[in-house]
C-alpha cells in the first residue's frame, strides 16, 4: 500500500502550494529547468536543500547521495551516478554554481572515523565511502579527540576534498577558468540550524547568517 503520509502530504501541496505555484510549474513544463545552481547534498533525510533554502520549483538541480561525496573523474567504471548527474548540469543545464553541502551528524562520515560495523551487509556503502580516505588522511589521527568532534571536523574537510574532485572534470575546471562557473562549500548543522560557508582561501567555515552567530562561535574546518 502507498505510504499514507505521501497521500496526505500530496493533498496538502495540491490544496495549498500547487495554487501558488501553478503558473510557475506551467512555465516549466513549457520551457524545461533552467536552474543554476546545482547542489551536491547527502541523502539524509534530515538536510533537505529544498528545504533548507526555501527554493521554489525548477531553482535547484539537486544530487543527493550518501555523505554528499565528490568521486574524482574516472572512466574506468560503468555506472557513475553523481559524476553523470555534474555532468549533466555542466554541460547540458549550464549551471552557474555549484554548492558540496556536508552537515552535522552524518551517519557515514561517523562510521567511517568510528570503525563500526559496516552500515548495512551489502556491497555498496563500503567501498564509497573509501571516497573518505583521502579527506581522513589530511584530518590526521583521531588521537583522544572526542568521536562527535572529529567527526564534525572530518565532514567539513570532506567537502573541501569533494571540491577539490570536482575540478578533476575537465568540464568543471574549464567553466572555473573561465569565470563561468563558481564552486562553494557549506556546512549544516542539524541541530542549531545553522548554515557555514566555507572560505575558499582560508578554509574555515563561518555563519552564513550574522543573527546565527549567537548559536555557535565559530565552525572551523580546514585548509585543504
Amino acid at each position: 500500500m502507498f505510504p499514507e503520509r505521501l497521500r496526505e502530504g500530496y493533498k496538502a501541496f495540491l490544496g495549498e502550494r500547487f495554487p501558488r505555484e501553478q503558473s510557475r510549474f506551467e512555465e516549466l513544463a513549457a520551457s524545461g529547468q533552467k536552474p543554476e545552481i546545482m547542489l551536491i547534498g547527502c541523502c539524509d533525510s534530515r538536510v533537505s536543500p529544498e528545504v533548507i533554502f526555501d527554493a521554489r520549483p525548477g531553482e535547484l538541480f539537486v544530487v543527493r547521495n550518501v555523505a554528499n561525496l565528490v568521486p574524482p573523474f574516472e572512466t574506468n567504471g560503468f555506472y557513475h551516478g553523481t559524476s553523470a548527474a555534474l555532468e549533466f548540469a555542466v554541460q547540458a543545464l549550464r549551471v552557474k554554481h555549484i554548492v558540496v553541502m556536508g552537515h552535522g551528524r552524518c551517519g557515514g562520515i561517523r562510521a567511517h572515523v568510528a570503525e563500526d560495523e559496516p552500515l548495512s551487509p551489502g556491497d555498496f556503502i563500503g567501498k564509497w565511502m573509501t571516497l573518505v580516505g583521502p579527506a581522513a588522511e589530511k584530518a590526521g589521527p583521531r588521537n583522544g579527540t572526542p568521536v562527535a568532534e572529529y567527526v564534525e571536523k572530518l565532514a567539513m574537510i570532506s567537502v573541501a576534498q569533494s571540491l577539490e574532485n570536482l575540478m578533476t572534470f575537465p568540464c568543471v575546471k574549464a567553466l572555473v577558468g573561465k569565470g563561468k562557473l563558481e564552486l562553494h562549500g557549506a556546512y549544516f548543522d542539524v541541530t542549531t540550524g545553522v548554515l557555514a560557508l566555507r572560505d575558499a582561501h582560508t578554509g574555515l567555515f563561518t555563519p552564513a547568517e550574522p543573527e546565527s552567530r549567537a548559536r555557535v562561535s565559530m565552525f572551523r574546518g580546514e585548509a585543504v
